[in-house]
Protein backbone atom coordinates (compact mmCIF):
# COMPACT_ATOMS: atom_id res chain seq x y z
CA UNK A 1 0.00 0.00 0.00
CA UNK A 2 1.47 3.65 -1.12
CA UNK A 3 1.90 6.10 1.52
CA UNK A 4 -0.80 8.40 0.31
CA UNK A 5 -3.61 5.73 0.26
CA UNK A 6 -4.30 6.03 4.20
CA UNK A 7 -4.94 10.25 4.32
CA UNK A 8 -7.37 11.59 6.20
CA UNK A 9 -8.02 12.41 9.97
CA UNK A 10 -6.12 10.71 12.91
CA UNK A 11 -7.71 10.82 16.44
CA UNK A 12 -5.29 11.17 19.35
CA UNK A 13 -7.11 9.45 22.13
CA UNK A 14 -5.36 10.67 26.19
CA UNK A 15 -6.81 10.18 29.27
CA UNK A 16 -6.31 12.16 32.27
CA UNK A 17 -6.41 12.07 35.52
CA UNK A 18 -5.50 14.58 38.31
CA UNK A 19 -3.21 15.94 35.61
CA UNK A 20 -3.14 19.50 35.61
CA UNK A 21 0.47 19.64 36.23
CA UNK A 22 1.34 18.36 33.00
CA UNK A 23 -1.54 19.24 30.16
CA UNK A 24 0.28 22.03 29.08
CA UNK A 25 3.64 20.50 28.18
CA UNK A 26 1.98 17.20 27.04
CA UNK A 27 -0.35 19.62 24.39
CA UNK A 28 2.50 21.45 23.19
CA UNK A 29 4.70 18.82 22.25
CA UNK A 30 1.65 16.51 21.04
CA UNK A 31 0.89 19.54 18.61
CA UNK A 32 4.76 19.84 17.44
CA UNK A 33 4.75 16.50 16.21
CA UNK A 34 0.97 16.30 14.77
CA UNK A 35 1.28 19.20 13.02
CA UNK A 36 4.75 17.73 11.19
CA UNK A 37 2.55 14.59 9.57
CA UNK A 38 2.33 14.77 5.98
CA UNK A 39 -1.42 14.71 4.56
CA UNK A 40 -3.04 14.21 7.99
CA UNK A 41 -5.58 16.16 10.04
CA UNK A 42 -5.61 14.99 13.56
CA UNK A 43 -8.38 15.96 16.61
CA UNK A 44 -7.59 15.50 19.94
CA UNK A 45 -9.82 13.97 22.55
CA UNK A 46 -9.33 14.80 26.33
CA UNK A 47 -10.63 12.38 28.48
CA UNK A 48 -11.12 13.52 31.92
CA UNK A 49 -11.66 10.61 34.41
CA UNK A 50 -13.14 12.28 37.39
CA UNK A 51 -10.48 14.38 37.92
CA UNK A 52 -10.37 16.45 41.30
CA UNK A 53 -8.03 18.56 40.53
CA UNK A 54 -8.09 21.74 37.94
CA UNK A 55 -7.44 19.09 34.98
CA UNK A 56 -11.21 19.76 33.48
CA UNK A 57 -10.74 23.64 33.67
CA UNK A 58 -7.46 23.33 31.63
CA UNK A 59 -8.52 21.15 29.28
CA UNK A 60 -11.81 23.05 28.34
CA UNK A 61 -9.22 26.29 28.62
CA UNK A 62 -7.39 24.74 25.73
CA UNK A 63 -10.55 23.21 23.70
CA UNK A 64 -11.94 27.02 23.49
CA UNK A 65 -7.79 27.78 22.09
CA UNK A 66 -7.83 24.82 19.56
CA UNK A 67 -10.82 23.63 17.77
CA UNK A 68 -9.08 20.34 17.10
CA UNK A 69 -9.31 19.62 21.04
CA UNK A 70 -12.47 17.65 22.21
CA UNK A 71 -13.29 17.08 26.10
CA UNK A 72 -14.93 14.09 27.35
CA UNK A 73 -15.54 14.68 30.79
CA UNK A 74 -16.56 11.17 33.31
CA UNK A 75 -19.24 11.83 35.99
CA UNK A 76 -16.14 10.14 38.32
CA UNK A 77 -12.98 8.43 38.12
CA UNK A 78 -13.88 4.83 36.06
CA UNK A 79 -10.29 3.43 35.82
CA UNK A 80 -7.69 4.46 32.52
CA UNK A 81 -8.80 1.39 30.37
CA UNK A 82 -12.66 2.61 30.83
CA UNK A 83 -11.56 6.13 29.79
CA UNK A 84 -10.03 4.88 26.91
CA UNK A 85 -12.91 3.12 25.69
CA UNK A 86 -14.89 6.90 26.00
CA UNK A 87 -12.23 8.16 23.69
CA UNK A 88 -12.83 5.71 21.28
CA UNK A 89 -16.44 5.72 21.85
CA UNK A 90 -15.87 9.47 20.19
CA UNK A 91 -13.44 9.10 18.14
CA UNK A 92 -14.10 10.02 13.96
CA UNK A 93 -11.21 9.67 12.78
CA UNK A 94 -9.48 7.11 9.66
CA UNK A 95 -7.44 5.92 12.87
CA UNK A 96 -7.32 6.67 16.58
CA UNK A 97 -3.87 6.68 18.41
CA UNK A 98 -4.52 6.06 22.43
CA UNK A 99 -1.44 7.47 24.94
CA UNK A 100 -1.19 8.94 28.53
CA UNK A 101 -0.63 12.22 29.33
CA UNK A 102 2.35 12.07 31.30
CA UNK A 103 4.78 11.93 28.50
CA UNK A 104 6.18 8.66 29.45
CA UNK A 105 4.46 7.23 26.55
CA UNK A 106 6.80 9.84 24.07
CA UNK A 107 4.33 11.74 20.95
CA UNK A 108 7.44 11.65 19.04
CA UNK A 109 6.54 8.03 18.15
CA UNK A 110 3.72 8.83 16.45
CA UNK A 111 5.29 9.62 13.35
CA UNK A 112 6.70 6.05 12.77
CA UNK A 113 3.31 4.78 14.45
CA UNK A 114 1.47 6.15 11.16
CA UNK A 115 4.24 5.53 8.68
CA UNK A 116 3.52 1.80 9.35
CA UNK A 117 -0.15 2.65 9.34
CA UNK A 118 0.13 4.16 5.90
CA UNK A 119 2.21 0.76 4.40
CA UNK A 120 -0.29 -1.26 5.36
CA UNK A 121 -1.10 -2.23 9.20
CA UNK A 122 -4.18 -2.10 11.16
CA UNK A 123 -2.12 -2.36 14.68
CA UNK A 124 0.75 -0.57 15.72
CA UNK A 125 2.01 -0.92 19.15
CA UNK A 126 3.81 0.71 21.11
CA UNK A 127 6.68 -1.77 23.38
CA UNK A 128 8.10 -0.44 26.33
CA UNK A 129 11.64 -1.53 26.41
CA UNK A 130 12.68 0.40 29.77
CA UNK A 131 11.28 2.99 32.32
CA UNK A 132 13.45 5.21 33.45
CA UNK A 133 12.30 5.54 36.82
CA UNK A 134 11.03 1.56 37.38
CA UNK A 135 12.62 -0.32 40.31
CA UNK A 136 13.42 -3.77 39.94
CA UNK A 137 10.52 -4.89 41.67
CA UNK A 138 8.45 -3.33 39.15
CA UNK A 139 10.73 -4.59 36.31
CA UNK A 140 10.16 -8.21 37.92
CA UNK A 141 6.69 -8.27 38.40
CA UNK A 142 5.82 -6.82 34.74
CA UNK A 143 7.76 -9.71 33.41
CA UNK A 144 6.17 -11.75 35.71
CA UNK A 145 2.74 -11.14 34.85
CA UNK A 146 3.13 -11.04 31.06
CA UNK A 147 4.43 -14.63 31.40
CA UNK A 148 1.64 -15.93 33.45
CA UNK A 149 -1.13 -14.29 31.21
CA UNK A 150 0.72 -15.85 28.13
CA UNK A 151 1.37 -19.11 29.67
CA UNK A 152 -2.58 -19.67 30.67
CA UNK A 153 -4.12 -17.67 28.21
CA UNK A 154 -4.78 -18.69 23.91
CA UNK A 155 -4.29 -14.91 23.67
CA UNK A 156 -0.82 -14.10 23.02
CA UNK A 157 -0.01 -10.40 24.36
CA UNK A 158 3.16 -9.55 23.76
CA UNK A 159 5.96 -8.53 26.70
CA UNK A 160 5.93 -4.99 27.54
CA UNK A 161 3.31 -3.86 25.10
CA UNK A 162 1.53 -0.72 26.13
CA UNK A 163 -1.71 0.85 25.59
CA UNK A 164 0.03 3.34 23.38
CA UNK A 165 -1.31 1.88 20.10
CA UNK A 166 -2.51 2.97 16.66
CA UNK A 167 -5.47 1.41 15.87
CA UNK A 168 -7.06 1.86 11.85
CA UNK A 169 -10.49 2.90 11.98
CA UNK A 170 -12.12 -0.96 11.17
CA UNK A 171 -10.23 -2.08 14.14
CA UNK A 172 -11.21 0.42 16.86
CA UNK A 173 -14.70 0.30 15.36
CA UNK A 174 -14.93 -3.34 16.00
CA UNK A 175 -13.41 -3.06 19.55
CA UNK A 176 -16.10 -0.30 20.37
CA UNK A 177 -18.59 -3.59 20.06
CA UNK A 178 -17.01 -5.14 22.79
CA UNK A 179 -18.75 -3.93 25.69
CA UNK A 180 -17.33 -5.98 28.53
CA UNK A 181 -16.95 -4.48 31.71
CA UNK A 182 -14.18 -5.73 33.18
CA UNK A 183 -11.47 -4.67 30.44
CA UNK A 184 -7.85 -5.13 29.84
CA UNK A 185 -7.38 -3.47 26.31
CA UNK A 186 -4.11 -4.56 25.16
CA UNK A 187 -5.32 -8.19 25.34
CA UNK A 188 -8.94 -7.52 23.46
CA UNK A 189 -6.40 -5.58 20.24
CA UNK A 190 -3.84 -8.87 20.78
CA UNK A 191 -7.71 -11.09 20.93
CA UNK A 192 -8.98 -9.45 17.24
CA UNK A 193 -5.74 -10.66 15.45
CA UNK A 194 -5.58 -8.04 12.79
CA UNK A 195 -2.97 -7.03 11.11
CA UNK A 196 0.11 -5.67 13.62
CA UNK A 197 3.47 -4.14 13.86
CA UNK A 198 5.82 -2.74 16.70
CA UNK A 199 7.38 0.04 17.55
CA UNK A 200 9.75 0.41 20.46
CA UNK A 201 10.44 3.28 22.76
CA UNK A 202 12.23 3.65 26.66
CA UNK A 203 9.88 5.06 28.92
CA UNK A 204 11.56 8.56 30.55
CA UNK A 205 10.67 10.03 33.63
CA UNK A 206 6.72 11.50 34.46
CA UNK A 207 7.15 15.55 33.35
CA UNK A 208 5.30 16.50 36.12
CA UNK A 209 3.00 14.95 39.06
CA UNK A 210 2.54 11.28 40.33
CA UNK A 211 1.25 8.21 38.86
CA UNK A 212 -1.93 7.39 39.22
CA UNK A 213 -1.34 3.60 38.56
CA UNK A 214 -0.92 2.19 42.69
CA UNK A 215 0.02 -0.95 43.31
CA UNK A 216 -3.46 -2.34 44.18
CA UNK A 217 -4.94 -0.78 40.65
CA UNK A 218 -1.95 -2.87 39.05
CA UNK A 219 -3.09 -6.30 40.91
CA UNK A 220 -6.64 -5.47 39.72
CA UNK A 221 -5.99 -4.89 36.04
CA UNK A 222 -3.78 -8.19 36.60
CA UNK A 223 -6.64 -9.88 37.84
CA UNK A 224 -8.84 -8.36 35.01
CA UNK A 225 -6.31 -9.76 32.16
CA UNK A 226 -6.22 -13.55 33.85
CA UNK A 227 -9.73 -13.81 34.53
CA UNK A 228 -11.00 -11.93 31.13
CA UNK A 229 -8.85 -13.99 28.46
CA UNK A 230 -8.67 -17.84 30.75
CA UNK A 231 -10.49 -20.29 32.00
CA UNK A 232 -7.20 -22.07 33.34
CA UNK A 233 -7.57 -21.20 36.83
CA UNK A 234 -10.96 -23.56 36.91
CA UNK A 235 -9.42 -25.76 35.15
CA UNK A 236 -6.20 -25.85 37.83
CA UNK A 237 -8.53 -25.54 40.43
CA UNK A 238 -9.74 -29.25 39.10
CA UNK A 239 -6.84 -30.74 39.03
CA UNK A 240 -5.65 -29.51 42.14
CA UNK A 241 -8.56 -30.99 44.13
CA UNK A 242 -7.90 -34.25 42.10
CA UNK A 243 -3.90 -34.40 43.43
CA UNK A 244 -5.04 -33.47 47.01
CA UNK A 245 -8.01 -36.05 47.04
CA UNK A 246 -5.19 -38.75 45.41
CA UNK A 247 -2.78 -37.66 48.20
CA UNK A 248 -5.62 -38.62 50.95
CA UNK A 249 -6.34 -41.81 49.83
CA UNK A 250 -2.29 -42.48 49.69
CA UNK A 251 -2.29 -41.49 53.12
CA UNK A 252 -5.43 -43.65 54.18
CA UNK A 253 -3.85 -46.27 52.39
CA UNK A 254 -0.42 -45.92 54.65
CA UNK A 255 -2.36 -45.80 57.35
CA UNK A 256 -4.13 -49.18 56.73
CA UNK A 257 -1.06 -50.35 55.76
CA UNK A 258 0.71 -49.71 58.64
CA UNK A 259 -1.68 -50.58 60.86
CA UNK A 260 -1.69 -54.26 58.97
CA UNK A 261 1.83 -54.56 58.77
CA UNK A 262 3.39 -53.41 62.19
CA UNK A 263 0.13 -53.73 64.21
CA UNK A 264 -0.12 -50.12 65.86
CA UNK A 265 -2.34 -47.28 64.64
CA UNK A 266 -0.65 -43.18 64.78
CA UNK A 267 -2.61 -40.83 66.51
CA UNK A 268 -1.81 -38.01 64.18
CA UNK A 269 -3.19 -35.09 65.64
CA UNK A 270 -0.60 -33.01 64.67
CA UNK A 271 -0.97 -34.39 60.40
CA UNK A 272 -4.81 -34.01 60.96
CA UNK A 273 -4.90 -30.24 61.45
CA UNK A 274 -2.53 -30.02 58.73
CA UNK A 275 -4.32 -31.97 56.56
CA UNK A 276 -7.40 -30.47 57.54
CA UNK A 277 -6.03 -26.68 57.36
CA UNK A 278 -4.80 -27.55 53.66
CA UNK A 279 -8.41 -28.71 52.53
CA UNK A 280 -9.89 -25.66 53.95
CA UNK A 281 -7.47 -23.29 52.51
CA UNK A 282 -7.88 -25.02 48.85
CA UNK A 283 -11.38 -24.68 49.34
CA UNK A 284 -11.78 -21.28 50.69
CA UNK A 285 -9.51 -20.53 47.74
CA UNK A 286 -11.13 -21.80 44.67
CA UNK A 287 -14.09 -20.54 46.44
CA UNK A 288 -13.22 -17.10 45.95
CA UNK A 289 -11.42 -18.33 42.16
CA UNK A 290 -15.28 -19.17 41.56
CA UNK A 291 -16.67 -16.34 43.17
CA UNK A 292 -14.50 -13.89 41.02
CA UNK A 293 -15.72 -15.23 37.64
CA UNK A 294 -19.13 -14.80 38.77
CA UNK A 295 -18.55 -11.20 40.47
CA UNK A 296 -17.51 -10.41 36.38
CA UNK A 297 -20.68 -12.36 35.25
CA UNK A 298 -22.56 -10.02 38.05
CA UNK A 299 -21.31 -7.23 36.23
CA UNK A 300 -22.39 -8.26 32.61
CA UNK A 301 -26.00 -9.19 33.72
CA UNK A 302 -26.85 -5.95 35.41
CA UNK A 303 -26.34 -4.29 31.80
CA UNK A 304 -25.36 -1.05 33.71
CA UNK A 305 -23.33 1.62 31.35
CA UNK A 306 -19.17 0.87 31.31
CA UNK A 307 -19.25 5.28 31.97
CA UNK A 308 -21.19 7.86 32.58
CA UNK A 309 -20.33 11.43 30.99
CA UNK A 310 -21.45 14.81 32.82
CA UNK A 311 -19.65 16.34 29.41
CA UNK A 312 -20.09 15.41 25.43
CA UNK A 313 -17.17 16.56 23.48
CA UNK A 314 -18.59 19.33 20.70
CA UNK A 315 -18.97 18.27 16.94
CA UNK A 316 -19.36 15.00 17.96
CA UNK A 317 -21.15 12.81 15.76
CA UNK A 318 -24.35 9.98 17.06
CA UNK A 319 -23.30 11.96 20.44
CA UNK A 320 -26.77 10.05 21.41
CA UNK A 321 -25.68 6.85 20.26
CA UNK A 322 -22.15 7.07 22.03
CA UNK A 323 -23.67 8.77 25.13
CA UNK A 324 -25.78 5.12 25.52
CA UNK A 325 -22.68 2.82 25.81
Amino acid sequence: MNHTARSGTVSIICPCYNESDVIALFYDELREVLGSLDNLDYEIIFVDDGSSDETLDRLNTLAEQDGRVRICSLSRNFGHQVALTAGLDYARGDAAIMLDTDLQHPPQLIREMVEKWRSGYDIVSAVRRETASATWLKNVTSKGFYFILNKLSPTDVPEGVADFTLLSSRVYRELRDMRERNRFIRGMISWMGFKREFVYYDARDRAAGVSKYTFPKMLSMAADALLSFSSTPLRLATLVGIFITFLGFVYLAWIIARAILVGDLVVGWTSLIAVSLILGGCQLLFIGLIGQYLARVFDEVKGRPIYVLKQIPKGAAGEDAAADR
